[in-house]
């Protein structure tokens, strides 16, 4: 009997790896840079390897698009943290900085931030904005 398996796509080198299910939650690593694949902390999205990510990895994607000056954004990303660590394993966190990543933001009609997208293989599932607490975070990211 074949164990069922996730492809889970690295943020680092954009290799997909296959994960069996039922190991996500054991800190699995990159197989081609060995470098941590859900480790339960937000991944750093860019335009450069936003799609590889998002598209490429069987489990939800909550994406947070913030700025570093914006106050309500630094007020949740503990909030999120926690969220990321809830959800090890069974939903993928990222945060995009919009000021870095102007293309994604416009892209996903970001008008005010916080702002997060679920995602599930790279198409828009749920949205919601403003600072949320870890438990509308968990909420949102186990929505379908």
């Amino acid at each position: 009997m074949e164990t069922a398996a996730l492809h889970i796509a690295c943020a680092a080198c954009g290799a997909v790896n296959r994960v069996p299910a039922a190991r996500a939650g054991d800190d699995p690593t990159c197989g081609h840079c060995h470098r941590p694949l859900l480790d339960g902390h937000p991944l750093e999205l860019t335009d450069g390897n936003f799609d590889a990510v998002a598209r490429g990895t069987d489990l939800p994607l909550l994406v947070d698009f913030w700025a570093p000056w914006c106050g309500p954004c630094r007020q949740m990303a503990p909030q999120f943290e926690q969220a990321a660590q809830r959800l090890k394993g069974r939903v993928r966190l990222a945060k995009v900085n919009t000021d870095e990543n102007p293309a994604l933001a416009t892209r996903f009609g970001i008008r005010s931030i916080p702002t997060l997208v679920r995602l599930e293989r790279g198409r828009e599932t749920g949205r919601d904005s403003g600072a949320l607490p870890a438990a509308r975070i968990v909420a949102l990211a186990e929505s379908r």
